[in-house]
């Protein structure tokens, strides 16, 4: 019997499309590493082993975390993006190196579109803080003191193009102000000059400025987003304390090489939403102030497309240089 050469394409993508299907339905068969692009410790890190312990249970195999710090990110995340298409290395996918990134750095090391995003998984609102030593209990106090004194309050970040950076950068824009912008190497350096006034003001996610507030170093002014934090539960969103055009927040999420057959991603979405669904995930994540918002790949895709805008946006009417 003679088979036409259509004939025979079409088997052949038959037997592939049933052979991925195989696969994704007995995946994983083995470890999963994921490549966290932060140094271990960090807020980002924290939740990631919360919700990945829950995953591991979920789909049968553990899930070993690899942090590899450097260049804001973009040295984990380009490992992440050469590495074997078949699930078996992810990436830890920040707002970092997968969204203002593609704007702040010349190079990046690797190109966007080798990566996909699986989904976000924990958004971190930012917590506008200020030490005691200034003096100030509200945002309008703050307002009014910065428009006083252009430039001469300043606030720190873990570096240029971190989320607290721009979330600085972001307040002076909407609030119409000068601030100055103190880099520090890791947040363990920014908390101690934080109480001891040092350096007056923090945007940061709760982790990052929860040291000196439970030390009564600091004070919390407001949350920017659109509710409340159950962790600060006294403190008002930037809309309750006068300043409603004020929202901005970092997000964390689980990435992989483009290459990854959509049966495998399609796999490792539904046990990280699934894990997502889990009250004792949810109640760990209340405790570090992170919000989770798992979606769907498709929406998952949208959603990194928007961030990269909005970061865009931020970066360069900040005119903040590329960064080499």
């Amino acid at each position: 019997m003679k088979f036409s050469k259509s004939w025979a394409i079409a088997l052949s993508i038959a037997t592939t499309l049933v052979s991925h299907a195989a696969n994704a339905q007995s995946f994983p068969t083995r470890p999963i590493t994921v490549i966290m692009p932060f140094a271990g410790g960090s807020a980002s890190d924290v939740v990631s082993r919360v919700l990945f312990n829950k995953m591991a249970t979920l789909l049968g195999q553990p899930i070993v975390v690899e942090n590899k710090p450097g260049a804001g990110g973009n040295l984990g995340t380009a490992m992440a993006a050469k590495a074997t298409p078949d699930g078996y290395t992810l990436v830890g996918a920040a707002s970092g190196p997968l969204a203002a990134n593609l704007t702040l750095y010349k190079e990046l090391g690797y190109d966007p579109q080798e990566l996909v995003l699986i989904s976000p998984f924990a958004s971190f609102t930012i917590v506008v803080a200020a030490s005691k030593k200034l003096g100030v209990t509200t945002i309008k106090e703050l307002i009014e003191r910065a428009k006083k004194e252009p430039g001469a309050l300043n606030y720190g970040s873990v570096g240029i193009g971190s989320s607290q950076h721009l979330a600085g950068e972001y307040f002076a824009q909407v609030a119409d102000v000068k601030l100055t912008h103190v880099p520090y190497r890791n947040i363990a350096q920014f908390g101690p000059d934080l109480i001891a006034g040092t350096v007056q003001l923090g945007f940061a996610w709760y982790p990052n400025v929860s040291g000196p507030l439970a030390a009564d170093g600091a004070v919390p002014l407001a949350v920017a987003g659109d509710a409340q934090l159950p962790v600060l539960p006294n403190t008002p969103t930037t809309a309750q304390a006068g300043l409603p055009q004020y929202t901005f927040d970092g997000w964390f999420g689980l990435g992989a090489p483009a290459g990854v057959p959509r049966e495998i991603l399609e796999r490792l979405n539904a046990a990280l939403n699934e894990a997502l669904r889990d009250p004792a995930v949810r109640v760990r994540f209340e405790e570090i102030g992170a919000v989770p918002i798992g979606l769907g790949l498709d929406k998952a895709r949208t959603f990194l497309a928007d961030e990269v805008v909005k970061y865009r946006d931020v970066i360069t009417k900040a005119g903040i240089a590329k960064i080499e």
